[in-house]
């Protein structure tokens, strides 16, 4: 007699735990989702107010700078910002570019022209940060300023604080 009034208790609450493991399921599915890349926006051509200078190495008189008004973290949780390169021998290099901390990856999307132009990049794909080069100054804004650990900054207003900041 008593099985005939727990059966109908056991019953109402199968969809509960059924519920449940569903729950648990859409979350490990929705960890396991690809990434999508968000459709970067090429920002104004950088003003010299808003360079930042930061330091690459001693090995090299080249001065580096990013644009201050140009870095975004977005949902894909890409910082992108623009770079600027003042080479020793006068020439100026100016870039819009990406980088991915979770994974050490960086990404070209367009050059800077002097007459204040981008040009988009062609078929520029993701390539790896090379973590060894004393030169590269993608692994000086992600080790010093960006990506701490392989995560993100904040957001924008935290990697200008970074680099404001120097390394930190």
């Amino acid at each position: 007699m008593l099985g005939m009034k727990i059966l109908p208790a056991l019953l109402l609450c199968l969809p509960l735990v059924a519920h449940a493991e569903w729950n648990e399921f859409d979350h490990d599915f929705e960890q396991d989702k690809p990434w999508v890349e968000t459709a970067a926006q090429l920002p104004p051509y950088p003003k010299a107010e808003n360079l930042i200078p930061f330091n690459v190495s001693s090995a090299t008189r080249n001065r580096f700078f990013v644009d201050s008004a140009s870095i975004s973290v977005g949902a894909d949780k890409v910082v992108r910002y623009t770079v600027v390169i003042d080479a020793a021998g006068g020439a100026r290099n100016v870039s819009y570019e990406g980088m991915r901390c979770e994974n050490g990856e960086r990404r070209l999307y367009a050059y800077g022209h002097p007459d204040g132009t981008w040009s988009k990049a062609r078929n520029a794909g993701w390539e790896s940060i090379r973590f060894r080069s004393l030169l590269s100054y993608h692994k000086a804004l992600y080790e010093d300023h960006f990506c701490s650990d392989g995560v993100n900054v904040r957001d924008a207003k935290a990697a200008v604080e970074s680099l404001r900041r120097g390394v930190r």
